[in-house]
């Protein structure tokens, strides 16, 4: 285990994307990166920030040794940085929407997103993670989720396993209320702070991003707040303060027991 460090400073990037053109996106990000403070650790990438939030799985899918993997392992190196943030990937000749993870040494974590957005027909051109995951960091214990998965807590329920939920999006602007309520009810009934990131702009399909990317403290506070401006977004979290927080008001003791099927994980 690594040894935990009391302040993690990370940072949000909020952008418009470009539809469909991964290496314009390379060179967008690699602009915002630019602008992350020499402090921060730990960027935060958007949902699908390589493509934006697409059904054509086929057409734009990578493997895990394609331009898009080797460019974030790149930038986490020459900024000396974790990079994350979800792509699509191909892998075993299924397509995932896939958040990765890629430390400066080029170690790589995955999640699979276990929530499809049916209503977008993303259940029809991806397939469903089947592992939540939860990844270390300064010692401290990140768990990730991607977009959809936000409305459904159950699948996410602190364990007493993470600190930090993370939340990378393709949120629209017609449902911006339900992110606005849902980021914080994760924070607030998971004791946790949480980190969510999502777009601005318009996609190829016309569908519009209002952005919202916040850093919130487990009573639900803001910490950092993007509201509709592109930008690098940036806190420090602090675990003491959680321990804290989590010894003070420790709701935790009142939870449910439960567990998942392991044939369906539900």
């Amino acid at each position: 285990m690594q040894p935990v460090s009391a302040n993690l400073t990370l940072s949000l990037i909020q952008t418009a994307t470009h539809w469909h053109d991964p290496l314009a996106n390379q060179q967008l990000f690699q602009d915002w990166l630019a602008q992350v403070p020499a402090e921060s650790t730990l960027v935060v990438l958007p949902e699908m920030f390589s493509t934006g939030f697409t059904m054509s799985s086929e057409e734009v899918a990578e493997d895990m040794s394609g331009p898009t993997v080797s460019w974030l392992t790149e930038q986490a190196r020459s900024h000396n940085k974790t990079l994350c943030g979800s792509v699509v990937i191909r892998d075993t000749g299924r397509f995932y929407n896939r958040f990765l993870w890629v430390t400066p040494q080029g170690v790589a974590s995955t999640y699979d997103k276990r929530h499809r957005f049916r209503m977008a027909g993303e259940h029809e051109h991806y397939a469903a993670g089947e592992h939540r995951v939860v990844i270390e960091h300064q010692g401290w214990r990140i768990c990730p989720m991607v977009c959809y998965d936000l409305r459904f807590p159950v699948f996410f329920r602190n364990r007493d396993d993470y600190d930090l939920l993370l939340c990378v999006a393709n949120w629209p602007a017609a449902r911006q209320p339900a992110w606005d309520v849902l980021v914080r009810a994760r924070a607030i009934e998971n004791l946790s702070y949480m980190a969510a990131v999502n777009i601005v702009g318009t996609d190829g399909n016309g569908v519009t991003y209002s952005g919202g990317s916040v850093l919130l403290d487990p009573q639900g506070c803001s910490l950092a707040e993007a509201g509709d401006q592109s930008g690098v977004f940036s806190a420090t979290l602090n675990i003491d303060q959680l321990k804290t927080y989590r010894q003070t008001f420790p709701a935790w003791q009142d939870a449910d027991e439960f567990s998942l099927d392991p044939r369906t994980n539900t």
